[in-house]
């Protein structure tokens, strides 16, 4: 049996505005195992990047717990924070605005180095700056360059680097490759997925682009307006999608065959606003198959198959009425 290396209880983030509180972040629950990849899924401003600032600390949650290696470190002082961002880290989703301008590769790569005064000697450093450089595909001739003077892959393979230096155990990837062409997503991409075999790495990986997430994901968690809908392995997410949020999201992926008839479900309504959001399922608004019971309760996300988990009061009846179809 896999070990979990991260649970989230119950995890809440809410931000105070000028017209109510907005809930970024709202009950999820789920949990990570060693070794392996949980893709984070949904649209922009469903609370995807909230979610991961929190897990490691960025921002502090309102309510919950997040379960790192047996200790919830929500509870943890400053002191041991600082000694648990050796163990976790993040990649941010903007590979130019992360870097320090002001700052030389070697520079940024060696800045976690030296701030947990890990190697006493110049060359002892450099030798580790040369590693983690050769390590993430990085020529040694850009040692001295400036992040202004680098495409934005290097970049991106820069701020890999960086976050590796401390041979952390558990890396956020916040839409790691969602500012990068196409081509250079799939050698990030591919290099992420070596990293992750060669040095045992456990992945959070952030993104909205569900064809991305098919590709390093092991199982892969969709998110609607700050709470978790659908949660299971990426082979029963595609072919199988049980809630209608995740059916929509998958209709809309392009078909690369200029013949292709795609159906697509389109969604009606508007998204609800996550200020003071409303009862109930906060997809009903939009969903196709909604019923009165769907805008007073809020349905849990319950596990209805081995590993598979849906937040959807009618999620067996949906596979029934597709089976009938067929």
């Amino acid at each position: 049996m896999a070990n979990k290396i991260l649970e989230v209880k119950n995890l809440k983030k809410h931000f105070k505005t000028k017209t109510g509180m907005l809930h970024a972040v709202d009950g999820l629950n789920f949990y990570i195992n060693e070794g392996e990849t949980l893709g984070l899924v949904g649209e922009s401003g469903c609370g995807k990047s909230t979610t991961g600032r929190v897990l490691i600390r960025l921002l502090d949650a309102n309510d919950g717990e997040v379960i790192f290696n047996n200790e919830n470190i929500l509870d943890y002082s400053s002191g041991r924070m600082k000694d648990l961002r050796k163990d976790v880290q993040i990649v941010f989703q903007d590979p130019y605005s992360c870097l320090n301008p002001r700052l030389s590769v070697a520079e940024i790569i060696a800045e976690p180095l030296i701030v947990n005064k890990v190697y006493k000697t110049k060359e002892e450093l450099d030798a580790r700056i040369d590693e983690l450089m050769s390590l993430v595909g990085i020529a040694k001739r850009l040692k001295n360059s400036y992040p202004h003077e680098l495409d934005g892959g290097r970049r991106q393979r820069v701020g890999i680097a960086r976050s590796l230096a401390l041979n952390p155990k558990f890396i956020v990837l916040d839409e790691p490759v969602s500012a990068l062409d196409v081509c250079i997503q799939a050698q990030i991409l591919n290099l992420l997925k070596d990293l992750q075999k060669e040095l045992g790495l456990t992945y959070l990986f952030i993104a909205h682009n569900l064809s991305v997430v098919k590709h390093i994901s092991d199982r892969i968690a969709v998110m609607y307006l700050g709470k978790i809908v659908e949660l299971t392995d990426y082979n029963s997410i595609f072919k199988d999608p049980l809630h209608p949020y995740t059916q929509a999201l998958l209709s809309a992926i392009p078909v690369p065959k200029l013949d292709a008839n795609q159906d697509r479900l389109i969604l009606k309504g508007d998204v609800p606003s996550p200020i003071n959001p409303p009862d109930g399922c906060r997809f009903a608004g939009r969903c196709y198959y909604c019923k009165d019971k769907c805008f007073t309760e809020t349905p849990e996300l319950r596990e209805i198959e081995e590993g598979r988990f849906v937040a959807c009061h009618y999620a067996r009846e949906l596979v029934r009425n597709e089976e009938e179809v067929k």
